[in-house]
């Protein structure tokens, strides 16, 4: 594994590969849910992550290449930014922060993601908080003429959280996203960290 992953990083992912059980990821599947289940300490997430065919390759292409990745909200960014700062030192954008003031009917999320998608749509869009600002990405998507490389759909909570991912998994996007209820920054986050370890490996042979 990846001289970027701590020693008692190692340590957790060998547990956690004692008590997963049997599954059917590919590797580079299982290092993306391993990290998952080690930023949660919850197994759950093994029945949850789902994944579009090539979403994967296309991540680790687009974070070789230096695309810009927007965060919708600064935890997420704060919990990429130390492995992009390692790795590829790809442009980091937080939605939220583009936007000073919500137009009217959005939120401040929703506002900046719109932002976002106008100057960076190639970009790699990773949601772990706002499923409004995922459901605003998703009505642009559908009458663009290009996609982002790669779209992480993990908001958490009660109120629009499910439909957004339901939106997004209707979408022809190459994507990443957890089902149901559950995500988080801290999900978001892990998802991103494990194709940047993946796309290192990958580089670095």
């Amino acid at each position: 594994m990846s001289s970027l992953n701590h020693p008692i990083l190692e340590q957790s992912f060998a547990i956690i590969d004692q008590e997963i059980g049997e599954h059917n990821f590919s590797p580079t599947e299982y290092a993306i849910v391993q990290r998952v289940i080690h930023s949660t300490a919850d197994f759950e997430f093994k029945h949850l992550i789902r994944f579009s065919p090539g979403a994967i390759a296309a991540a680790i292409a687009a974070l070789q290449q230096g695309v810009p990745i927007v965060t919708d909200v600064g935890m997420v960014e704060k919990g990429i930014a130390g492995m992009v700062a390692k790795t590829f030192n790809n442009p980091l954008i937080c939605a939220v922060e583009q936007a000073g003031v919500a137009l009217g009917g959005k939120t401040r999320t929703e506002t900046g993601l719109l932002e976002c998608w106008q100057k960076f749509p190639q970009g790699i869009f990773v949601f772990g908080n706002a499923p409004t600002a995922l459901l605003a990405l998703c009505t642009e998507l559908k009458n663009a003429f290009v996609s982002p490389a790669l779209v992480i759909g993990a908001p958490v909570g009660f109120v629009s959280v499910v439909e957004s991912k339901a939106v997004l998994a209707q979408t022809p996007v190459p994507q990443i996203r957890v089902e149901g209820r559950k995500g988080g920054s801290p999900v978001a986050s892990a998802i991103l960290n494990a194709l940047i370890v993946l796309a290192w490996e990958n580089a670095n042979g």
